[in-house]
């Protein structure tokens, strides 16, 4: 019987189940796909965190209840940002090798919402980076995994998985729930295109509601504001916020800028949504609305440091993003509400935790970008903790 059952291997679960080891529970970590199956690995832009000489916990934290307009749980924001230099340090002591200016200094770009410079990066892959640094620490410890084996019921020290046809009741002394959103389901609902991996349909949460978990900003969804409009393998492909960072403008069919590039998330969105709708934007060869992403202003030296995957895809798909602009529209990306937890992850019911995207209140109801991958690390670490006793 495990002390502590992990659902989800994303990068809150693998925390989750890494710090819940390593206070001396016995730890199953369960995940409905393969373990590498996780919306993590997808994070492209980065991490935020106060590491700058001019930056501050105050002011990170600032910027994120600005961002959110108010609506995120100061107390989880506050434990957010308190704990984003450890876990970079963290997460260097585990072998993610963050980009590192010429003196030897964290790399660091300011974001939509941010005020200061405080995003860190693996190039454009940080997630990916993450993701696979913590499956390593997972793998190196007593862990056992369970993949291919979702989650179909749930209550407190009550769990059953199925598996192989199978199914495998579970009475753990503690569970974390870690299992992400439901943006894959929500835009196949509404036809929309998503930025989410297949498995993000939101299953463990209506579990976790079912069971008696309360939850807060159910409809809060946030839509990446740069989605690939064309050419059409790119459709959906979340274009990194970092070529805004350095420099990329959004214009219209006419070559007019008409929103701050680095203004919060719902608010560059919205004002891509409005400026189609209104008759400024173009239309893509299938139809679909855009505006322009023009990463011409950009200094090829940043680009090839700062998004060189994005680049390799677009040139792949015969488009050069540094030569002409590419045609960009919001999609799908991340949901901002979830399941009420207190600094530690606990739910409103007893023996159940949460962490991550599956979580509300940590970001309100817009969520910067790069405070993600903080979340899932500094409440992934926080719940598996306090799961194991």
């Amino acid at each position: 019987m495990p002390g502590v059952l992990v659902i989800g291997s994303g990068g809150a679960g693998l925390a989750a189940a890494i710090a819940a080891h390593d206070a001396g529970a016995d730890v199953t970590l369960a995940t409905k796909l393969g373990v590498a199956s996780c919306n993590t690995a997808k994070a492209q832009g980065g991490i935020q965190a106060a590491v700058a000489a001019d930056d501050s916990i105050d002011t990170h934290f600032d910027d994120v209840m600005r961002s959110s307009h108010d609506t995120a749980d100061p107390v989880l924001a506050r434990t957010l940002v308190e704990h984003g230099p450890e876990t970079i340090a963290w997460l260097e002591q585990l072998g993610v090798a963050f980009t590192r200016e010429g003196d030897g200094a964290l790399r660091v770009a300011r974001c939509g919402g941010a005020t200061r410079r405080r995003l860190l990066q693996v190039g454009d892959q940080t997630g990916l980076a993450i993701a696979g640094a913590l499956r390593a620490a997972v793998g190196e410890r007593d862990i056992e995994v369970l993949d291919h084996a979702p989650l179909v019921e749930l209550g407190p020290g009550h769990a059953v998985l199925e598996r192989g046809g199978e199914r495998i009741a579970l009475q753990p002394e503690a569970i974390v729930l870690a299992a992400g959103g439901r943006c894959k389901r929500v835009a196949a609902e509404l036809g929309e295109l998503s930025t989410n991996g297949d498995g993000a349909t939101g299953e463990v949460c209506d579990l976790a509601v079912a069971a008696g978990c309360e939850e807060r900003d159910h409809d809060s969804l946030q839509r990446h504001p740069t989605g690939a409009a064309w050419p059409e393998p790119m459709a959906g492909y979340a274009v990194p916020e970092t070529t805004r960072a350095y420099g990329a403008l959004l214009v219209n069919a006419e070559g007019e800028r008409f929103v701050d590039e680095l203004a919060p998330r719902d608010v560059v969105a919205e004002a891509i949504i409005r400026e189609c709708a209104e008759g400024r934007g173009l239309t893509t060869p299938d139809g679909r609305p855009a505006v322009h992403l023009d990463c011409r202003p950009v200094d090829p030296a940043d680009a090839d440091t700062s998004f060189p995957y994005m680049l390799r895809r677009y040139r792949k798909a015969g488009i050069d993003p540094l030569a002409e602009p590419v045609p960009v529209y919001p999609v799908l990306h991340y949901q901002n509400g979830g399941l009420v937890i207190d600094a530690h992850g606990a739910t409103t019911v007893p023996g159940i935790w949460a962490a991550g995207e599956i979580t509300g209140g940590v970001h309100g109801r817009n969520r910067m970008m790069g405070n993600s991958l903080l979340d899932v690390c500094v409440f992934g670490r926080r719940a598996g903790a306090a799961a194991a006793g």
